[in-house]
């Protein structure tokens, strides 16, 4: 009788201490939860893209563009990132699906009053590739003012408005260079990695250009890239980074880290520094440029194992059209450019002043 008792005194303990440790979750559970709801409130409020593979030609890209920069000033205004992003969207973002057609009746069910949020209503993936796309090429075009030779005043110069392609070849103008696809190349130097840019061969001391107008955010020794500089854009969405330049003269002397540099401007000079721990060494066996862009939706992915570097061969094709004229001030022994630029995108109180 005692054991039976005793059996069934265990058996209620257990189901006690089950229902209490039940509860106890419960409340733990609900407690956990109460207080990390926020956490997760803000995480799903910070969704952002994780990666972006942008494969746009340089062909399509300057159809796109071209179609944009005609209908400037008219009653329906087209633009070049929504071009784009529709197309992606349809060919899942495989451009050798590629037809003009399909460009021209896009532009056409534009021009008859379509608007592309009816057009693009049913494509699940047309929102991805527009921010995407936005984040790649969102400082390329606008309105801007540039200076030309004044053909009434000889000598002399004058800014004209203009509405286009505003950003420039990170190559100065007159200066040659050569370049093939190479993003995603091995590379073995400190670690077997993949090869994140494009690079640019050319000659020493061959001025390097600021693409987009922006905030110079580092600069300095890094053994892999030599001595590079890195640009950010105003919107915070494209960090470009330019690497192997020059021994012992590698940036232009007026650059400094924290400035305001305006697209078509001298930044530094083209070598062959890098792969080295020892601080101006020249390690690498061919002059050239690396060129790169990283996008970054969040800050998170800065300077961490998730950043996204884009494949830029086909932008600098389309960049080339675009090159900033440079003259040598002997007295500085630097380059600048010949016209300066006034870009709306920067903040005037930072517009930085042309040096003669």
């Amino acid at each position: 009788m005692f054991v039976v008792i005793r059996k069934k005194t265990i058996i209620i303990a257990c189901i006690i201490f089950i229902l209490l440790a039940a509860v106890a979750g419960i409340i733990s559970f609900t407690v956990l939860n109460s207080s990390s709801f926020y956490t997760i409130k803000m995480d799903e409020e910070k969704k952002f893209i994780k990666w972006v593979d942008f494969t746009v030609p340089c062909s399509v890209m300057e159809k796109a563009l071209a179609l944009d920069i005609k209908s400037y000033g008219k009653e329906i205004k087209l633009n070049w990132i929504e071009l784009l992003a529709y197309l992606a969207a349809k060919y899942g973002g495989n451009f050798r699906n590629f037809k003009s057609s399909d460009l021209d009746k896009l532009v056409k069910k534009l021009n008859e009053g379509c608007t592309m949020a009816e057009l693009t209503a049913d494509m699940k993936y047309y929102p991805y590739y527009y921010e995407a796309y936005s984040a790649v090429l969102g400082g390329f075009v606008g309105e801007f003012e540039i200076e030309v030779d004044d053909k009434d005043n000889p000598g002399q110069k004058v800014f004209v408005k203009k509405y286009g392609l505003k950003a420039f070849s990170p190559i100065a103008k007159g200066y040659g260079y050569s370049h093939y696809d190479d993003f995603g190349n091995s590379r073995s130097y400190g670690f077997r990695r993949r090869h994140l840019g494009n690079d640019l061969m050319g000659s020493v001391g061959t001025p390097i250009i600021a693409v987009e107008s922006g905030i110079v955010e580092a600069m300095g020794w890094n053994q892999y890239g030599g001595w590079r500089i890195g640009i950010r854009s105003f919107d915070g969405k494209r960090y470009y980074y330019y690497a192997h330049l020059r021994k012992n003269h590698p940036y232009n002397n007026t650059i400094a880290e924290g400035q305001v540099v305006k697209a078509g401007d001298v930044i530094g000079y083209l070598g062959m520094t890098g792969y080295s721990t020892k601080m101006n060494v020249n390690n690498i066996r061919t002059p050239h440029l690396h060129f790169g862009m990283q996008l970054i939706f969040d800050e998170s992915q800065k300077e961490s194992d998730n950043e996204i570097w884009i494949n830029v061969y086909e932008i600098v094709k389309l960049l080339n059209k675009n090159r900033s004229q440079v003259i040598k001030n002997t007295e500085l022994n630097d380059y600048f450019r010949v016209y300066d630029i006034k870009d709306p995108l920067v903040p005037q109180a930072l517009e930085a002043i042309p040096i003669q």
